[in-house]
Protein backbone atom coordinates (compact mmCIF):
# COMPACT_ATOMS: atom_id res chain seq x y z
CA UNK A 1 0.00 0.00 0.00
CA UNK A 2 1.58 3.41 -1.14
CA UNK A 3 2.03 5.86 1.91
CA UNK A 4 0.99 8.97 -0.43
CA UNK A 5 -2.28 6.67 -1.55
CA UNK A 6 -5.59 8.35 0.27
CA UNK A 7 -7.56 6.08 2.57
CA UNK A 8 -10.56 4.28 1.09
CA UNK A 9 -14.30 5.62 2.45
CA UNK A 10 -14.86 4.27 6.52
CA UNK A 11 -18.45 2.87 7.45
CA UNK A 12 -20.98 6.02 7.50
CA UNK A 13 -21.78 7.34 10.80
CA UNK A 14 -25.50 7.19 11.57
CA UNK A 15 -25.62 10.96 12.99
CA UNK A 16 -23.92 13.63 11.57
CA UNK A 17 -20.72 14.72 12.89
CA UNK A 18 -18.38 17.90 12.46
CA UNK A 19 -14.82 18.28 11.85
CA UNK A 20 -13.36 20.80 14.49
CA UNK A 21 -10.45 21.20 12.61
CA UNK A 22 -8.77 21.13 9.45
CA UNK A 23 -6.59 22.64 6.29
CA UNK A 24 -8.23 22.04 3.10
CA UNK A 25 -5.50 24.31 1.39
CA UNK A 26 -2.95 21.84 2.54
CA UNK A 27 -4.92 18.97 1.07
CA UNK A 28 -4.88 17.64 -2.78
CA UNK A 29 -9.14 17.81 -3.31
CA UNK A 30 -10.62 20.59 -4.34
CA UNK A 31 -13.07 22.16 -1.43
CA UNK A 32 -16.18 20.68 -3.12
CA UNK A 33 -14.63 16.67 -3.83
CA UNK A 34 -12.87 17.36 0.20
CA UNK A 35 -16.96 18.23 1.35
CA UNK A 36 -18.64 15.87 -1.22
CA UNK A 37 -16.70 12.70 0.57
CA UNK A 38 -16.74 14.33 4.03
CA UNK A 39 -21.28 14.40 3.43
CA UNK A 40 -20.86 10.71 2.36
CA UNK A 41 -19.58 9.41 5.46
CA UNK A 42 -22.21 11.83 7.62
CA UNK A 43 -19.57 14.35 8.32
CA UNK A 44 -21.49 17.89 7.55
CA UNK A 45 -19.62 20.72 8.80
CA UNK A 46 -15.99 21.30 9.07
CA UNK A 47 -13.92 24.52 10.70
CA UNK A 48 -11.43 25.53 8.35
CA UNK A 49 -8.12 26.75 9.70
CA UNK A 50 -5.84 29.48 9.06
CA UNK A 51 -2.12 29.48 9.67
CA UNK A 52 -1.13 32.82 8.40
CA UNK A 53 -2.52 35.75 6.75
CA UNK A 54 -2.93 34.06 3.58
CA UNK A 55 -4.46 31.39 5.03
CA UNK A 56 -6.50 33.26 6.81
CA UNK A 57 -8.03 35.15 4.06
CA UNK A 58 -8.04 31.94 2.18
CA UNK A 59 -10.28 30.54 4.82
CA UNK A 60 -12.48 33.46 5.65
CA UNK A 61 -13.67 33.14 1.64
CA UNK A 62 -13.59 29.36 1.46
CA UNK A 63 -16.45 29.81 4.91
CA UNK A 64 -17.97 32.64 2.53
CA UNK A 65 -18.67 30.68 -0.51
CA UNK A 66 -19.81 26.98 1.57
CA UNK A 67 -22.68 27.02 4.18
CA UNK A 68 -20.52 23.89 5.52
CA UNK A 69 -17.15 25.65 6.28
CA UNK A 70 -16.83 27.82 9.26
CA UNK A 71 -13.86 29.61 9.40
CA UNK A 72 -10.74 30.32 11.94
CA UNK A 73 -8.35 32.84 11.62
CA UNK A 74 -4.60 33.06 12.82
CA UNK A 75 -1.07 33.60 13.18
CA UNK A 76 -0.15 30.01 14.24
CA UNK A 77 2.41 30.33 17.01
CA UNK A 78 5.14 29.20 14.87
CA UNK A 79 4.69 32.06 12.27
CA UNK A 80 4.79 35.00 14.67
CA UNK A 81 8.41 34.19 15.00
CA UNK A 82 8.93 33.83 11.57
CA UNK A 83 7.30 37.61 11.32
CA UNK A 84 9.23 39.14 14.00
CA UNK A 85 12.73 37.17 13.15
CA UNK A 86 12.86 36.37 9.82
CA UNK A 87 12.54 32.83 7.90
CA UNK A 88 15.93 31.84 6.36
CA UNK A 89 15.33 28.93 5.44
CA UNK A 90 11.65 29.33 3.77
CA UNK A 91 10.27 26.35 6.23
CA UNK A 92 7.01 28.26 6.18
CA UNK A 93 5.25 28.23 3.12
CA UNK A 94 5.82 31.88 1.99
CA UNK A 95 9.75 30.65 1.66
CA UNK A 96 12.42 32.64 2.46
CA UNK A 97 11.44 35.73 4.53
CA UNK A 98 13.71 38.40 6.04
CA UNK A 99 12.98 39.84 9.66
CA UNK A 100 9.62 42.23 9.86
CA UNK A 101 10.19 42.92 13.63
CA UNK A 102 7.39 44.23 15.77
CA UNK A 103 6.23 46.30 13.03
CA UNK A 104 5.44 43.36 10.54
CA UNK A 105 4.09 41.27 13.69
CA UNK A 106 1.61 44.32 14.55
CA UNK A 107 0.32 44.81 10.64
CA UNK A 108 -0.03 40.98 10.00
CA UNK A 109 -2.47 41.07 13.50
CA UNK A 110 -4.59 43.84 12.28
CA UNK A 111 -5.14 41.72 9.56
CA UNK A 112 -6.58 38.93 11.57
CA UNK A 113 -8.50 41.10 13.91
CA UNK A 114 -10.09 42.46 10.42
CA UNK A 115 -10.86 38.91 9.65
CA UNK A 116 -11.95 37.68 12.68
CA UNK A 117 -14.60 40.77 12.54
CA UNK A 118 -16.58 38.89 9.81
CA UNK A 119 -19.76 37.16 10.65
CA UNK A 120 -18.37 33.62 8.56
CA UNK A 121 -15.22 33.48 11.02
CA UNK A 122 -16.35 31.85 13.56
CA UNK A 123 -13.25 31.54 15.65
CA UNK A 124 -9.62 32.75 16.35
CA UNK A 125 -6.86 30.22 15.71
CA UNK A 126 -4.84 28.35 16.01
CA UNK A 127 -2.57 30.70 18.23
CA UNK A 128 -0.89 29.24 20.74
CA UNK A 129 2.69 28.60 22.21
CA UNK A 130 4.71 25.85 20.68
CA UNK A 131 7.55 25.17 22.48
CA UNK A 132 8.48 22.27 19.96
CA UNK A 133 9.52 24.17 16.87
CA UNK A 134 10.34 27.31 18.30
CA UNK A 135 13.29 27.92 20.32
CA UNK A 136 14.10 31.03 22.73
CA UNK A 137 14.77 33.81 20.60
CA UNK A 138 11.14 33.33 19.07
CA UNK A 139 9.26 32.43 22.36
CA UNK A 140 8.77 36.34 23.10
CA UNK A 141 7.34 36.80 19.91
CA UNK A 142 5.06 33.97 20.00
CA UNK A 143 3.88 34.71 23.46
CA UNK A 144 3.35 38.39 22.41
CA UNK A 145 1.43 36.77 19.61
CA UNK A 146 -0.89 34.32 21.71
CA UNK A 147 -2.27 37.74 24.36
CA UNK A 148 -3.15 39.67 21.07
CA UNK A 149 -5.19 36.64 19.65
CA UNK A 150 -7.11 35.84 22.70
CA UNK A 151 -7.74 39.79 22.62
CA UNK A 152 -8.88 39.31 19.85
CA UNK A 153 -11.30 36.71 20.47
CA UNK A 154 -12.69 38.41 22.98
CA UNK A 155 -13.57 42.00 21.66
CA UNK A 156 -14.88 39.72 18.57
CA UNK A 157 -16.57 37.33 20.47
CA UNK A 158 -15.35 34.27 18.78
CA UNK A 159 -14.00 31.19 20.37
CA UNK A 160 -10.24 30.68 20.51
CA UNK A 161 -8.64 27.89 18.94
CA UNK A 162 -5.21 26.82 21.04
CA UNK A 163 -2.16 25.30 19.59
CA UNK A 164 0.16 23.91 22.73
CA UNK A 165 2.79 21.82 21.68
CA UNK A 166 4.92 20.88 24.67
CA UNK A 167 4.12 24.41 26.40
CA UNK A 168 1.20 23.35 28.65
CA UNK A 169 2.23 24.85 31.62
CA UNK A 170 2.54 28.28 29.95
CA UNK A 171 -0.36 28.17 27.71
CA UNK A 172 -2.89 27.51 30.38
CA UNK A 173 -1.01 30.66 32.44
CA UNK A 174 -1.11 33.18 29.31
CA UNK A 175 -4.72 31.92 29.47
CA UNK A 176 -5.05 32.90 33.44
CA UNK A 177 -3.26 36.05 33.31
CA UNK A 178 -5.02 37.29 30.11
CA UNK A 179 -8.60 36.17 30.95
CA UNK A 180 -9.90 33.22 28.78
CA UNK A 181 -12.91 33.52 26.50
CA UNK A 182 -15.67 32.68 26.55
CA UNK A 183 -15.67 29.57 24.47
CA UNK A 184 -11.99 27.84 24.55
CA UNK A 185 -10.94 24.88 22.02
CA UNK A 186 -7.84 23.00 22.85
CA UNK A 187 -6.97 21.90 19.34
CA UNK A 188 -5.38 18.69 18.91
CA UNK A 189 -6.00 17.73 22.51
CA UNK A 190 -2.17 17.24 23.74
CA UNK A 191 -1.84 17.04 27.68
CA UNK A 192 -2.30 14.16 30.31
CA UNK A 193 -5.83 13.01 31.94
CA UNK A 194 -4.33 15.90 35.00
CA UNK A 195 -4.43 18.52 32.33
CA UNK A 196 -8.03 17.56 30.95
CA UNK A 197 -9.07 17.93 34.50
CA UNK A 198 -7.82 21.50 34.77
CA UNK A 199 -9.26 22.19 31.75
CA UNK A 200 -12.71 21.10 32.36
CA UNK A 201 -13.02 23.05 35.30
CA UNK A 202 -11.95 26.26 33.59
CA UNK A 203 -14.52 24.95 30.56
CA UNK A 204 -12.34 24.19 28.02
CA UNK A 205 -13.48 22.54 25.04
CA UNK A 206 -10.85 20.02 24.33
CA UNK A 207 -10.71 18.35 20.56
CA UNK A 208 -8.73 15.13 19.87
CA UNK A 209 -7.23 13.88 16.87
CA UNK A 210 -5.95 10.83 14.85
CA UNK A 211 -3.49 10.32 17.33
CA UNK A 212 -5.16 9.42 20.48
CA UNK A 213 -5.15 6.34 18.11
CA UNK A 214 -1.57 5.51 18.24
CA UNK A 215 -0.11 2.58 20.14
CA UNK A 216 1.94 5.33 22.26
CA UNK A 217 -0.98 7.99 23.17
CA UNK A 218 -2.41 6.03 26.28
CA UNK A 219 -2.05 9.26 28.06
CA UNK A 220 -4.23 10.77 25.31
CA UNK A 221 -6.93 8.01 25.64
CA UNK A 222 -6.92 9.25 29.69
CA UNK A 223 -7.38 12.21 29.30
CA UNK A 224 -10.46 11.46 26.49
CA UNK A 225 -11.81 9.17 29.45
CA UNK A 226 -11.89 11.64 32.24
CA UNK A 227 -12.44 14.56 29.70
CA UNK A 228 -16.88 15.61 30.34
CA UNK A 229 -18.99 15.06 27.82
CA UNK A 230 -19.84 18.47 26.90
CA UNK A 231 -16.55 19.40 26.49
CA UNK A 232 -15.21 16.69 23.96
CA UNK A 233 -15.18 17.59 19.89
CA UNK A 234 -13.30 15.69 17.29
CA UNK A 235 -10.99 16.60 14.40
CA UNK A 236 -8.48 15.34 11.40
CA UNK A 237 -6.14 18.23 11.35
CA UNK A 238 -6.13 17.04 7.87
CA UNK A 239 -3.89 16.52 6.29
CA UNK A 240 -1.71 16.06 9.60
CA UNK A 241 -2.15 13.46 11.95
CA UNK A 242 -4.07 10.05 10.43
CA UNK A 243 -5.40 8.04 12.64
CA UNK A 244 -4.56 4.38 12.69
CA UNK A 245 -4.86 2.16 11.04
CA UNK A 246 -3.98 4.23 7.86
CA UNK A 247 -0.97 6.55 9.98
CA UNK A 248 1.50 8.22 7.64
CA UNK A 249 -0.97 8.24 4.52
CA UNK A 250 -2.81 11.77 3.77
CA UNK A 251 -5.79 12.74 6.20
CA UNK A 252 -9.11 13.88 5.06
CA UNK A 253 -12.40 15.17 6.81
CA UNK A 254 -14.15 12.13 5.70
CA UNK A 255 -11.47 9.90 7.80
CA UNK A 256 -13.07 11.47 11.11
CA UNK A 257 -15.58 8.22 11.79
CA UNK A 258 -12.38 6.10 12.41
CA UNK A 259 -11.13 8.79 15.70
CA UNK A 260 -14.46 9.04 16.38
CA UNK A 261 -15.04 4.79 16.61
CA UNK A 262 -11.81 5.00 18.94
CA UNK A 263 -13.17 8.05 20.98
CA UNK A 264 -16.16 5.55 21.52
CA UNK A 265 -14.87 2.74 22.63
CA UNK A 266 -12.63 4.87 25.00
CA UNK A 267 -15.38 6.57 26.30
CA UNK A 268 -17.16 3.17 26.64
CA UNK A 269 -20.36 5.06 24.79
CA UNK A 270 -22.01 3.94 21.46
CA UNK A 271 -20.65 5.71 18.54
CA UNK A 272 -24.41 7.28 17.65
CA UNK A 273 -24.57 9.30 21.26
CA UNK A 274 -20.90 10.27 21.06
CA UNK A 275 -21.57 11.71 17.47
CA UNK A 276 -24.51 13.63 18.44
CA UNK A 277 -23.01 15.37 21.41
CA UNK A 278 -19.45 15.99 19.43
CA UNK A 279 -21.99 17.48 17.05
CA UNK A 280 -23.45 19.70 19.44
CA UNK A 281 -20.75 20.50 21.32
CA UNK A 282 -18.46 21.25 18.00
CA UNK A 283 -21.94 24.17 16.97
CA UNK A 284 -21.85 25.81 20.85
CA UNK A 285 -17.71 26.36 20.72
CA UNK A 286 -18.03 28.08 17.23
CA UNK A 287 -21.91 29.25 17.82
CA UNK A 288 -22.96 28.03 14.37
Amino acid sequence: MSRTEAPPLPEPLRVPVADSHTHLDMQDATVEEALARAAAVNVTTVVQVGCDVKGSRWAAETAAAHPRVHAAVALHPNEAPRIVHGDPDGWSRQGAREPGGAAALDEALAEIDALAALDHVRGVGETGLDHFRTGPEGIAAQEESFRAHIEIAKRHGKALVIHDREAHADVLRVLAEEGAPERTVFHCYSGDAEMARVCAAAGYFMSFAGNVTFKNAQPLRDALAVAPAELVLVETDAPFLTPAPYRGRPNAPYLVPVTLRAMAEVRGTDEDSLAAAVYDNTARAFDF
